[in-house]
């Protein structure tokens, strides 16, 4: 990747959702909703204490995580459209 995070920021690339219901129906593009599920691409160094001291991050590149729904600003790197976020934006690993 030619693009690494600064500090405690963290760059994901969306997971798609499913096309389909469970029910078997098919979702029009225009009726999907965003999904909040990704896969960590880069993570930043991680962020500094007020003393200078380093706090490692908590997720790592290949991690799937949720984040909440307006989280993250889009970037397109490479010709792929990403997400840059500060890893506080995130709400959990989904191992």
């Amino acid at each position: 990747m030619a693009f690494t995070p600064l500090q405690d920021r963290v760059l994901v690339r969306r997971i798609e959702g499913e096309d389909k219901t469970k029910g078997g129906l098919i979702i029009p593009e225009s009726a999907k909703e965003k999904p909040a599920e990704g896969e960590v691409v880069s993570v930043g160094a991680g962020a500094r204490k007020d003393s200078g001291e380093l706090i490692a991050p908590s997720v790592k590149a290949g991690d799937r995580v949720l984040f909440g729904k307006w989280s993250g600003t889009e970037v397109k790197v490479g010709g792929e459209d990403l997400l840059i976020m500060k890893e506080s934006d995130i709400l959990g690993i989904i191992s």
